[in-house]
């Protein structure tokens, strides 16, 4: 690969690297063809994109970045598998695989700061986008619910006393 082809890359990767919200990197030593195909579909499912960079152009890109303390982790074959939305759903699959497959290992990854395989299984274990949405939608109408309910007891309770009024004097008749 001549000198111009590689900065090309450089640049290319620095501007994914830029728009990311999460990172993940694993080994993928081992894996099959087939296999590797099927990963990278599960991940285009969630709107992750599977990667393989060589690392010293990875290094370079990363370089005098947040992303920095990622280099410890670019040894041997990598795989790097970059969320632009959600920062679990890369970490979800990829966990979710390396419990399948035990030749898939988590290295480590990038959310906020610098993530060890373990920050990467505990990623995977938060609340996706769609379920932090809904709870906050809970949270949201829960005063607005229980409003309802409160001003709606008073007339409901009348009704009920009023029902077992009526059913009080049908049984005296």
């Amino acid at each position: 690969m001549d000198r111009v082809t590689k900065e090309a890359q450089v640049s290319e990767l620095k501007d994914k690297l830029g728009r990311v919200t999460s990172i993940v990197l694993a080994d993928y030593r081992g894996l099959d063809v087939p296999t590797v195909t099927g990963l990278r579909d599960e991940f285009r499912k969630v709107q992750c994109e599977y990667k393989v960079f060589k690392n010293t152009l990875v290094k370079l890109a990363i370089k005098g970045t947040k992303l920095e303390g990622m280099s410890k982790f670019l040894e041997g074959p990598t795989a790097m598998i970059l969320s632009y939305e959600s920062p679990s759903a890369p970490a979800k699959v990829a966990a979710k695989f390396a419990k399948d497959q035990e030749k898939f290992v988590l290295k480590g990854g990038f959310f906020e700061g610098v993530l060890d395989a373990k920050g990467v299984e505990g990623l995977a274990t938060m609340p996706g986008k769609d379920e932090l949405r809904a709870k906050l939608l809970a949270t949201f109408q829960a005063p607005a619910t229980d409003l309802v309910r409160t001003l709606s007891a008073g007339a409901q309770n009348f009704m009920y006393l009023l029902s077992a009024k009526e059913r009080a004097a049908d049984t005296t008749k």
